[in-house]
């Protein structure tokens, strides 16, 4: 599908899509909520790409296409790899050790408010406008209202934990503005997926194996391994698939409304299968980053000054 026919408006089905890959990054947090109560961070992040990079390389196979052999190409996917899957699986995965999962979604949905600056001082076409700039701002209030006063006090350790959270979303924005090179390379999509996992797993494991030593860990609960086993599956092989599919039919700005969504889903496992809750403050400061959103996102905001505008359809006679 050519960028010419990416559907504006969103179909019954592109909805349905993206409401599934919003349960399925959700889920990850969930999953790593599961397998970080046995399992040492690293391990956690190695398995998850090393299984992901597997079954994308499957289906590049099934679907004959072959990855690139070029040095700049893999040099791109190893700058992605470290920006995209490294640095932020680790951070969230040890972030997750010190706070509950829906926390961790919600911070990580700071990610946009990150971009949008990162875009701004690296980019010639995403300049922060007067709109981005509050939400930028709104968001970040919300982030201070969430972490709370304690910060000011002492760095404790779920304090340190947010504090690695919201890092991981630093480093989502950089890989977002990084990956657009991809495009002007002519790699396909599918192709990236699978070319950054890969480098992912080749930097991971051997440092999982050092760090860790996981022969000398105990053996993990089936929960532990059916959870990692989705986390690199559901959450990351399958999570693409469904990601590239609805970027084809529907375009980014479209796709990029799976932010707003991922928090309601993550918490919502969290709060029914892993029983955790949330303080107040968390409460409104996802709401006040979900407003930092929406005037980022601007679609809300321009459909509302449309509708605003308008001329009664009745006049008076007076």
């Amino acid at each position: 599908m050519t960028q010419a026919s990416v559907q504006k408006t969103m179909t019954a089905s592109d909805w349905a899509l993206l409401t599934v890959l919003s349960i399925v990054w959700g889920g990850s947090f969930l999953f790593v909520g599961v397998a970080v109560r046995e399992l040492p961070p690293l391990t956690i992040v190695a398995l998850r790409v090393m299984t992901a990079a597997l079954a994308l390389l499957l289906v590049l196979r099934i679907m004959r296409v072959e990855l690139p052999r070029t040095r700049q190409v893999w040099a791109a996917f190893l700058g992605m790899s470290i920006l995209n899957n490294v640095i932020p699986f680790t951070l969230i995965v040890w972030g997750q050790s010190h706070i509950a999962s829906g926390l961790a979604s919600i911070l990580n949905a700071t990610t946009p408010l990150f971009t949008v600056i990162v875009a701004h001082y690296l980019t010639a076409d995403e300049r922060l406008t007067g709109q981005k700039f509050a939400g930028v701002i709104v968001g970040f209030v919300g982030v201070a209202v969430m972490i709370g006063a304690a910060a000011f006090a002492s760095l404790d350790a779920s304090i340190l934990a947010q504090i690695a959270v919201l890092g991981a979303a630093l480093s989502y924005a950089f890989s977002g503005v990084f990956g657009r090179r991809f495009k002007t390379m002519g790699i396909p999509p599918l192709a990236t997926a699978a070319g950054q996992v890969t480098v992912s797993s080749a930097i991971l494991l051997p440092t999982a194996l050092i760090v860790d030593q996981p022969w000398t860990l105990t053996m993990p609960s089936t929960g532990a391994i059916l959870s990692l086993a989705a986390l690199g599956l559901v959450s990351t092989a399958f999570a693409y698939l469904i990601f590239f599919r609805l970027l084809a039919r529907a375009g980014a700005t479209n796709v990029g409304l799976v932010t707003f969504l991922i928090p309601v889903s993550a918490i919502l496992l969290g709060v029914l299968i892993l029983g955790e809750t949330l303080a107040a403050r968390h409460i409104v400061g996802m709401v006040l980053i979900g407003t930092g959103l929406v005037l980022i996102d601007g679609r809300l905001v321009s459909t509302l000054a449309r509708f605003t505008a308008k001329e009664p359809v009745t006049r008076g006679n007076g």
